[in-house]
């Protein structure tokens, strides 16, 4: 298991900063956390090499895409060998309309998040996609009516 890397106050300014606004240039993140930008640009090259920091990203609203439908999806698998479980997170890994996926303890094995046009999208998805496949042997969907709090941004 990964060990939490020690963050002191920049670096967590910092993370904040970046988390808000990726975009931010050295000198604006470093005049915005308060440190030089040769100390700023210096931790976060440490940051990027610890982990702590990974992509960079910009975020996509997804209405303005034709996905503003959200179904979270129970799934229950077949079987729970090593090979199914990987084939599956293959097929999870594979398809764009599934944005998140967490292997789960309890009465389901698998929880997604799945964004899609509309409920006939959804209704295609799955049922020629997702239960066809041979390690699912059902699912639960669930509707999203509206979205009241989403964020990419961890606490530090």
């Amino acid at each position: 298991m990964k060990q939490a890397v020690h963050l002191d106050g920049i670096d967590r300014r910092i993370v904040s900063a970046l988390q808000a606004d990726g975009t931010l240039s050295n000198a604006d993140l470093a005049q915005t956390v308060g440190a030089s930008p040769a100390s700023c640009w210096r931790r976060v090259k440490a940051l990027e090499a610890a982990g702590v920091l990974t992509g960079t990203v910009r975020l996509v609203d997804p209405v303005a895409v034709g996905r503003g439908v959200n179904v979270l999806c129970n799934v229950r698998m077949r079987s729970h060998a090593i090979e199914a479980r990987q084939d599956f997170e293959r097929f999870v890994d594979g398809r764009p309309e599934i944005v998140e996926s967490f292997s789960m303890s309890g009465e389901w094995d698998y929880l997604l998040r799945i964004v899609v046009a509309d409920v006939s999208d959804y209704n295609h998805f799955l049922m020629q996609t997702l239960l066809g496949h041979p390690s699912v042997a059902g699912a639960s969907s669930h509707f999203a009516l509206s979205m009241t709090k989403y964020t990419t941004a961890l606490p530090v």
